[in-house]
């Protein structure tokens, strides 16, 4: 369903893409004239244009809202985290926990007490 309502959306964001593309500029936008008016001036053309635009775009809005509802099902429940793929540490067959991690430019210091103690790192 996500991929057809996508595939759609493709379509419409191209189409009112060549849509806009193809309007004539008629406001003067940028300081240049859109010409001159007059009975030539093909004034039902654009207003047929501006209703198409107007079609693609309401549609184009429709279609990203209907994505964003999916992608919030889709994802309804879940974190980001569930969805790495960095091992969660476990503990041995004996219960004891697994060995940290040495951070980044430090050493581990020896176990504190017993050999069932866990490596700390060191504080400098």
């Amino acid at each position: 369903m996500e991929n057809v309502v996508l595939i759609i959306h493709l379509f419409l964001a191209l189409g009112l893409i060549a849509v806009v593309l193809l309007q004539r500029s008629e406001g003067g936008g940028l300081g240049m004239s859109g010409g001159g008016g007059g009975a030539q001036s093909g004034r039902s053309a654009a207003t047929a244009m501006s209703k198409v635009t107007w079609v693609l775009a309401i549609a184009f809005i429709v279609t990203s809202i209907t994505l964003t509802i999916l992608a919030a099902q889709k994802s309804a429940g879940s974190s980001v985290l569930d969805r790495t793929d960095i091992p969660a540490a476990t503990e041995g067959s004996d219960g004891t926990p697994a060995a940290p991690v040495a951070p980044i430019g430090g050493d581990l210091l020896p176990p504190a007490e017993g050999d069932n103690a866990p490596l700390v790192p060191s504080a400098d």
